[in-house]
């Protein structure tokens, strides 16, 4: 399944991780670019600049936000 996560800090970047390595193909936003250029490179998913760029072509969009 194609999945877009935006948020991936404390909560977000370990539930983006399990759906990838259950073979999803994940890509990351985070309003910190290289926090999401960095969990792309660890975990092999792909990384966006925006939410909708890591939503487009999406079957389901994760939210994992503070405040």
């Amino acid at each position: 399944m194609k999945i877009a996560f935006a948020g991936l800090g404390v909560m977000g970047a370990p539930m983006a991780r399990h759906l990838a390595a259950a073979g999803h193909d994940v890509t990351g936003y985070n309003r910190s670019p290289a926090k999401a250029q960095a969990w792309a490179k660890e975990h092999g998913g792909g990384f966006a600049a925006t939410p909708r760029e890591a939503a487009a072509g999406a079957e389901f969009v994760f939210a994992c936000v503070g405040n």
